[in-house]
């Protein structure tokens, strides 16, 4: 397969070979990675991360991933960049084309993506938008793949606020993948019609199914993971709490629900998480609602089942597949 060159905004873009083929590359980048063996293809290769939403995973990810290919990484947050401001989304992008070899933005609005790849004359890559999170999705499955064997006829139910930028992504990749997905949360934070519409037909032909539901019971014998991500996004003001708590507290994943899904069944949650009362923001929602877990309990969150330290790895592994295809032209060997 020829990716060189492509950009990587959305999983729908791709087949599902094509989603194989980065599964099958990362897991051999996460084989050398262990064995210690070098791998830096791209010594001459330069990248530039643009961040207008600040991140721990896909900035660690991407600038370690960048390294260990032997690349040049240049790191840009708002205050870094013009972008937007004083310099149109276009003319930044022509201008990083000519500097770098490869562009990763995360940040709000997918047009801002998507009119970056559309005026770079390199790859673009995104690292997450209002709409979507396909690297993560990548993560995920590679996470899944490890631990299963196989991904078709697996069922993914993801837990809580299903119509965000992660469970648009798992969506997406579970309906290329042969996977049953469940997103199962109240009617007020369901999916959109259009991710539902794009992904019902590409499950149907891929012999899967896609349920959308607010009842928990669907989770039981039939759930093989059990995702969920926070209740409160980054920056969302704190009048909201109360009502997003309230929509979402029926959805916690506690024991309790694991135990309605298969016995072999993994947790899985993209961080970052508030399970315990260790982060500043979990301590302020606790004086105010006093509550001391979230959308996982600790409980979850810290036995067998929970993989999420694995997934957040993989990120890296994924991350580093995705920029070698695109990056990588046959004659350069």
């Amino acid at each position: 397969m020829n990716f060189y060159g492509r950009d990587f905004l959305r999983i729908l873009d791709f087949s599902e070979d094509e989603l194989r083929c980065f599964l099958d590359i990362a897991k051999k980048f996460k084989e050398m990675k262990r064995e210690g063996r070098s791998h830096k293809y791209f010594p001459n290769k330069n990248i530039a991360i643009l961040f207008e939403k600040t991140s721990t995973r896909t900035r660690c990810s991407f600038e370690v991933a960048g390294y260990d290919l032997g690349m040049g990484v240049t790191f840009l947050d708002p205050s870094g960049s013009q972008m937007g401001h004083k310099e149109s989304i276009a003319d930044t992008a022509r201008v990083l084309a000519r500097l770098y070899d490869g562009i990763e933005y995360r940040g709000f609005d997918q047009k801002i993506v998507d009119d970056l790849a559309k005026y770079a004359e390199v790859p673009v890559w995104n690292g997450l938008t209002d709409e979507c999170h396909p690297t993560q999705a990548l993560g995920d499955f590679l996470t899944i793949q490890e631990h299963f064997g196989e991904l078709k006829g697996l069922t993914l139910a993801f837990v809580g606020d299903t119509r965000n930028n992660v469970a648009n992504s798992l969506m997406a990749m579970s309906a290329k993948m042969g996977v049953n997905f469940i997103a199962c949360g109240p009617a007020e934070l369901r999916p959109s019609d259009e991710i539902v519409a794009a992904c019902r037909p590409i499950a149907e032909k891929n012999g899967c199914t896609i349920t959308i539901t607010d009842d928990i019971a669907e989770l039981e014998s039939r759930a093989d993971v059990i995702y969920t991500d926070v209740w409160l996004s980054l920056g969302e003001p704190q009048e909201k709490w109360g009502e997003r708590i309230e929509l979402l507290k029926s959805y916690q994943v506690n024991a309790e629900m694991m135990n309605k899904a298969k016995d072999s069944a993994i947790f899985l949650h993209c961080l970052p998480s508030f399970h315990d009362l260790n982060t500043s923001i979990a301590r302020d929602v606790n004086k105010v609602f006093g509550i001391s877990e979230m959308e996982v309990t600790n409980e979850v969150f810290e036995s067998d089942k929970s993989l999420v330290f694995e997934q957040a790895e993989n990120r890296m592994h994924t991350i580093k597949a995705v920029m070698f295809l695109t990056l990588y032209k046959k004659e350069e060997k």
